[in-house]
């Protein structure tokens, strides 16, 4: 390493320590650590400030679905950074990047998605969803329908109604939250239902048992004050948890049951993930209302939406009253030229047929074969290029390490020290790799990943 660059890791670190606060993190830890720098990526690969070369198993946060350093993508944007670098949807106007970017979702998303707002976040376009749904409900003369429920493990986002509306408890103590209309319900997470006192029961049985734990909390708040509910079709950063088959089918059966709106957070399942466009596809879900971010622009510009289902949209859409709601920068010209032409890219590659046919059952065959049978693995599972491997000390009991999270914070060390980007959810490794990535590159990802797994057994005295 040349001093020049050395000295040049220090200088950004020194800036960023004295100016940055970092999203999900310990400041004054990371400040005394120093944080890595990142200089440019290409592919699945990304480069430090020091030169080292690190792969990227989790495609940014979920997002990098066509990998770094697409020249289509960085000349759209250029392209209409030159022509219209920015103009607002306030003032009964459009542009004719968001115009197309909407009629083109609305060619991909379920059966009667046909309207789509936007916004620039996950986060925000949950926080919008959940304003639409309450409109929706006084639309309807029924303003007491107010509550909106979600699932435990869930994450949606972290303004003060998304980070209410998600399941991962510690995001709640440090802002007071949950807000008050926001309820919980178990999540159908197999794995860790013998954990959780179910005893030795079946993934299908599972599935309906907790649907119904939906059913018996709708009637005990009272259907007339439920809103809503809000689930990913996969759990992403709960875990990566996947539904039994049985679960979505009964979940839509009660919905309709009691006139609950669904909810259907496509952030990170969205454009091809799962091996279909939407996750919805993949499960058979008819949602009244979705929302979608991460790979609508492969993470190379900020954008979100929000589609509505038919019954939402034509409530709204003929209030003859004004929505007053939108942001400054929704449906945002250059970041809609570039899911656009991300949109577009996704489909010429032919990537969503890739994941479903043969790079996604390419990874979950070799995640099989490398961990099915070792020590320290309790469960292998996934689908298309999302998957995850739950570390445990036993196996056929289903039993969790006593000090959750450090497990996997240790095995997650070892995969950044090796150069492999892969995410410890409490005790669970989870990938989700771009959708370019070759069959060589996923070699790459589980030979770094075995190697830091094999690590850790080791250092907790369950690998000799």
């Amino acid at each position: 390493m040349s001093q020049p660059t050395h000295n040049l890791t220090k200088h950004w670190q020194a800036l960023d320590a004295a100016h940055h606060v970092h999203p999900f993190s310990d400041t004054a830890a990371l400040n005394k650590e120093g944080v890595r720098v990142i200089t440019r990526a290409q592919g699945v690969y990304l480069w430090d400030s020091e030169g080292k070369k690190i792969i990227d198993g989790m495609a940014g946060l979920w997002c990098v679905q066509v990998g770094y350093g697409n020249k289509e993508l960085a000349e759209a944007g250029c392209e209409a950074l030159k022509t219209l670098p920015y103009y607002n949807h306030f003032f009964k106007t459009t542009n004719p990047y968001t115009a197309e970017l909407a009629a083109k979702l609305a060619s991909l998303l379920p059966s009667g998605h046909e309207h789509v707002l936007f916004a620039n976040s996950g986060s925000e376009a949950n926080d919008s969803a959940l304003k639409l749904i309450r409109y929706y409900w006084n639309l309807k003369k029924k303003p007491e329908k107010k509550i909106h429920l979600s699932r435990e493990y869930a994450y949606h986002g972290v303004t003060m109604a998304a980070a209410s509306l998600s399941g991962l408890t510690p995001m709640h103590p440090q802002w007071d939250l949950p807000l008050p209309g926001f309820e919980k319900v178990p999540t159908p997470y197999w794995f860790g239902a013998k954990a959780a006192g179910y005893g030795d029961i079946g993934e299908d049985e599972f599935g309906l048992l907790i649907a119904g734990r939906l059913e018996e909390k709708i009637l005990e708040i009272g259907a007339d004050k439920v809103a809503s509910f809000s689930a990913e079709p996969v759990h992403g950063a709960g875990g990566v948890i996947f539904p039994p088959s049985t679960y979505w089918k009964e979940v839509q059966r009660i919905c309709a049951k009691y006139d609950v709106l669904l909810h259907l957070d496509e952030v990170i399942t969205g454009f091809g993930r799962t091996g279909e466009w939407f996750g919805a596809v993949t499960y058979g879900i008819a949602p009244d209302i979705t929302t979608m971010a991460k790979g609508l622009s492969s993470g190379y510009q900020p954008i979100s939406a929000i589609s509505l289902g038919t019954r939402m949209a034509q409530t709204i859409l003929h209030a003859n009253e004004e929505l007053v709601h939108g942001y400054t920068y929704s449906g945002h010209p250059v970041a809609s030229a570039v899911a656009l032409k991300n949109l577009e890219v996704i489909e010429r590659l032919s990537l969503v047929h890739r994941v479903r046919n043969e790079i996604g059952p390419y990874l979950q065959r070799r995640l099989h074969e490398t961990f099915d049978d070792h020590p320290i693995v309790g469960q292998v599972r996934g689908i298309g290029l999302l998957a995850a491997i739950e570390l445990v000390p036993d196996r056929k009991e289903r039993r969790f390490f006593a000090d959750t999270g450090n497990v996997g914070a240790h095995c997650r060390n070892y995969c950044f020290n090796s150069g492999l980007i892969s995410r410890a959810i409490r005790d669970t490794m989870v990938l989700s790799p771009p959708l370019i990535v070759s069959e060589s590159e996923v070699e790459e990802i589980i030979a770094k990943l075995k190697s830091a797994i094999d690590n850790t057994a080791r250092d907790f005295g369950k690998l000799r």
